[in-house]
C-alpha cells in the first residue's frame, strides 16, 4: 500500500486570508505578464503603420524623380511643358494623400494603447477576491 504525507490544512480566517493573498500574488503577476503581451501586439500594429507611412515618403522620393521626368516628357509631346508638370505633381499629389492614410488607418486600428483585456480581467479579479473576503466574513 502506498503511503503518503498528510498535510494537515490550516483552518480558519487566518488560513483563507492567507490562500488569498498568495492567489492574488499570482494572479496580478499573471495579469502583468497578459498586460506586457497585449502592449507588445499593439506596439507591433503600430510598428507596422509608421513603417507604411516611412515607406510612402520613401518610395514617393525615390519614384518621383525618375518617373515624373518621364511623365513630363511623355505629355509634353501632348500639352504644353508646364501643364504636363502641373499634371505630374497632382497625380504624385494624390498617390501620396492614399498612402498617408492607409497607414494613418493602420495606427488607429493599434489604439488605444491600453492592455483592454488586461484591465477587464482585473476588474474581474478584484470582485472575486472582494466576494471571497466576505463570504469569509459569513
Amino acid at each position: 500500500m502506498a503511503t503518503y504525507e498528510e498535510h494537515p490544512q490550516p483552518e480558519g480566517l487566518s488560513a483563507s486570508i492567507k490562500q488569498l493573498s498568495e492567489d492574488l500574488g499570482l494572479l496580478v503577476r499573471r495579469e502583468l505578464e497578459t498586460a506586457r503581451e497585449e502592449l507588445a501586439e499593439k506596439a507591433k500594429s503600430a510598428g507596422a503603420g509608421a513603417g507604411m507611412l516611412s515607406g510612402s515618403a520613401i518610395s514617393g522620393l525615390l519614384a518621383l524623380g525618375s518617373l515624373t521626368a518621364l511623365l513630363i516628357l511623355a505629355l509634353a509631346l501632348v500639352i504644353p511643358a508646364w501643364a504636363a508638370a502641373l499634371t505630374v505633381t497632382v497625380l504624385w499629389g494624390a498617390v501620396t494623400g492614399v498612402l498617408a492614410m492607409a497607414g494613418k488607418k493602420k495606427i488607429q486600428e493599434a489604439a488605444p494603447f491600453l492592455p483592454e483585456q488586461t484591465i477587464a480581467n482585473v476588474k474581474e479579479d478584484v470582485q472575486w477576491a472582494q466576494s471571497g473576503l466576505k463570504s469569509g466574513r459569513s
